[in-house]
Formats: C-alpha cells, sequence, structure tokens
C-alpha cells in the first residue's frame, strides 16, 4: 500500500458537497468506476484538511474555489489511480473546457510517497505544487513535515514561501467531508 496526497478543488454548484462526494467516490467499494466491474475501494482515507476558500489562478473571471486536500492508502498503480480519478471527475459532471477555468470538479495527485516520475499525462509530484497556495494551505495541514522529493523542502516551507500572496481562507474544519449539503 502506498501513500498518496491528492488535491481537490471545485468553483461550480454546490462546492463542498462535490468535494465531498469525490472523497466518497474514492474511498467507497465499488468506485472505481473505469473498470467496469465491482471493485474494491481505490483508496483507503487517512486524513482529511479543512476545507478552503480559494481566489482562482490563471483565469480570473470566475467564481472562487473550495480546496482541500486528502491522504489516502492505495494499492493502485500511479498511472491507475490517475484513470480512476479521472473517471471519477466525469461521474460527478467534470467537462474539460477551458485550462484554469470554472470546474465541478478537479482531483489531482500531488505526491505519491516519495515518487519521482514523468509520463505523459502524469508527472509526480505534481509540477506546478510548490506554486500553488490553494494547494499547499490544505496539504500543509495534514501532511505540514512530508518532503517535496525533488525540493527537499518541508510542506510548511513552501506553504510559507507563498503565504504573503494570500487569497486563502479557511472556511470549515475536517468534518466538512462528512457532512451532505445538497440533495
Amino acid at each position: 500500500m502506498t501513500d498518496v496526497l491528492v488535491g481537490l478543488g471545485s468553483n461550480l454548484g454546490d462546492k463542498q458537497e462535490n468535494l465531498r462526494r469525490a472523497v466518497e467516490c474514492l474511498t467507497a467499494a465499488g468506485a472505481d468506476a473505469s473498470a467496469g466491474t465491482p471493485s474494491a475501494a481505490p483508496a483507503r482515507l487517512l486524513a482529511v484538511s479543512s476545507l478552503y476558500r480559494t481566489a482562482p489562478v490563471g483565469v480570473l473571471d470566475q467564481d472562487w474555489f473550495f480546496n482541500a486536500a486528502i491522504r489516502v492508502e492505495t494499492a493502485l498503480s500511479p498511472r491507475r489511480f490517475l484513470q480512476t480519478a479521472l473517471a471519477i471527475e466525469r461521474r460527478l459532471g467534470r467537462v474539460r473546457s477551458v485550462r484554469n477555468g470554472p470546474r465541478l470538479i478537479d482531483i489531482d495527485i500531488l505526491l505519491w510517497d516519495d515518487l519521482v516520475l514523468e509520463m505523459p499525462g502524469l508527472v509526480i509530484p505534481h509540477p506546478r505544487l510548490h506554486q500553488r497556495l490553494f494547494a499547499l494551505e490544505p496539504l500543509a495541514e495534514i501532511a505540514a513535515g512530508l518532503r517535496h522529493p525533488l525540493l527537499g523542502r518541508t510542506m510548511s516551507e513552501l506553504r510559507a514561501d507563498l503565504s504573503a500572496a494570500g487569497g486563502v481562507r479557511r472556511e470549515r474544519g475536517p468534518e466538512w467531508a462528512a457532512a451532505k449539503t445538497g440533495d
């Protein structure tokens, strides 16, 4: 089993519920929609960050995001985990149109233990992690002392480098992941 740190984001619809459903899909038995057959849960939830309200990056003319990070344990390979995450995004209604544009759900592999991997469509650690406060703030909350495998710096140190930039506000504690808001 491997520890994986995953970033979650949404700025359309019921943002908190979108994130909660993504966590549920990643950690529920039978959730591996890409396989087409019943399966064990793609991952076991180990930790959930608080929920953060964050300013958009890239395309600024859009609603603010809700972002969070989760730590999961999985037996899947990085490629298979990515395929599962993309299938969950599609099932939850994500349509990819504008890069950095509005999205119902975004599931990103940020770190995979201390793995460094570069292959078509998948780069671990996430190539822009150290530049994104919206990912580092929740990540530092659940993995403060974890070191970036390429930069050798902790998540807390990387977050501190960007904290003056602002644009991130804690909305709720980790209990958000268990609280349904829609229906």
